[in-house]
């Protein structure tokens, strides 16, 4: 009875692994499925093919270095990161530094020019109305938010 409780253990840890490395193979007819849910005959194929190596003994790594040489690289979901593979890796850290700079060049022009207004109000130039609006909305400071003394005394006598 035991032997069989361990058989039946052994063929889920089997079927799990199997699933799990399934799910990471892109199926080379379809393009857009994974083979687990592929019903393509190479897909049928290589989830046969992963359960055989699996019994085998082998582990996920040697599995996934397998299919890679068999199929290419383009047959796993996560491409491992090297020379040809750096640009889609790093695009989002370029894409973040970009957005960063720009945001911080707009910031550093925004205070040029302030600076060139208040020169420009100094000199006597006349300013246009964007330009008042800005000068206006930097010089004039925030309402303060809710700390009056009347609020403060009808809170303290409970109203």
């Amino acid at each position: 009875m035991e032997n069989k409780d361990d058989e039946v253990k052994k063929s889920q840890v089997v079927e799990a692994r199997a699933r799990n490395i399934s799910h990471n193979v892109r199926c080379t007819e379809c393009g857009s499925q994974s083979i687990e849910d592929s019903q393509a005959d190479i897909a049928i194929l290589l989830r046969k093919l992963i359960r055989d190596e699996i019994r085998s003994g082998k582990n996920d790594k040697e599995i996934y270095k397998k299919l890679e040489e068999d199929y290419g690289e383009t047959v796993l979901y996560a491409p491992k990161f090297d020379l040809q593979t750096a640009a889609l890796w790093l695009s989002p850290l370029l894409v973040a530094g970009a957005a960063a700079g720009v945001w911080g060049y707009k910031k550093h022009r925004q205070k040029t020019n302030v600076h060139i207004m208040a020169l420009n109000l100094v000199r006597g130039v006349p300013l246009t109305a964007k330009e008042k609006e800005t000068m206006l909305d930097l010089l004039t400071p925030p309402p303060p938010q809710g700390a009056n003394p009347s609020s403060l005394w009808n809170r303290w006598r409970g109203r």
